[in-house]
């Protein structure tokens, strides 16, 4: 009697173990992609609506109209007719000059957050998510420590993306890398943690705004999953 008993208390917290076991993997990794990382602000944006012309002629009213309140002895004859004829254009084709002028700092101000607002709810995520890796530093030529950037050239060749689209990687052990912006599969723990990063380039060095850290307990080349 006191085996059967003991056997069902083994079975009962052998169950109980198995259960959080496979709770534990199943939550395990969710992957992620560079959108995933952008908070989601809507608002209208009635400068999207504009044509590329309409938007080229508007900036030159406003440049010039600019320079005639604040810098008038810049301004030509020839630039003054420019804006004439720029804001006769635009509202001949109903362009609201006023309105848009008078929501230019608001708009700017949601595009800034759109930009770099981070998605919170990722904070101490398992994650796995692709990207390219900017190598930091190195550990017996492993790299111990990188940016992942959506996009090949990006901080060196191109300007930086904005915060929320750089992930700083650390690996304690490393990972063979061939060069930068190697195409890499990140696997490890999110943390949602606005920082800076010193990155080294051939003319010198510039500091990287980094939305998000991931410490990695894997880093593998890239392949379609």
């Amino acid at each position: 009697m006191k085996f059967v008993v003991k056997k069902q208390i083994v079975i009962f917290f052998l169950f109980i173990f198995l259960f959080n076991v496979s709770l534990t993997v199943a939550a395990e990794e969710t992957e992620i992609n560079w959108p995933d990382l952008v908070k989601k602000i809507t608002f209208e944006d009635p400068f999207e609506k504009l044509t590329t012309e309409q938007l080229r002629l508007l900036s030159l009213y406003v440049r010039i109209k600019e320079m005639q309140q604040y810098s008038p002895d810049r301004l030509s004859d020839s630039m003054i007719q420019e804006a004439l004829d720029a804001e006769v254009s635009l509202r001949k084709q109903s362009v609201d000059i006023e309105g848009l002028l008078a929501k230019r700092e608001e708009i700017k101000n949601l595009r800034k957050q759109k930009a770099y607002g981070v998605v919170e709810e990722l904070d101490s995520n398992q994650v796995k998510m692709p990207g390219f890796a900017l190598p930091l530093e190195f550990s017996e030529k492993r790299v111990t420590e990188f940016l992942l950037v959506p996009w090949v050239g990006a901080c060196i060749h191109t300007p930086p993306p904005p915060p929320n689209q750089i992930v700083y990687v650390t690996l304690r052990d490393g990972f063979e890398a061939l060069g930068r912006f190697e195409p890499v599969w990140v696997h490890g723990t999110m943390s949602v943690r606005q920082s800076k990063k010193n990155l080294y380039l051939n003319d010198g060095s510039a500091d990287i705004d980094v939305g998000y850290t991931i410490a990695a307990n894997n880093v593998e080349p890239y392949y379609n999953k």
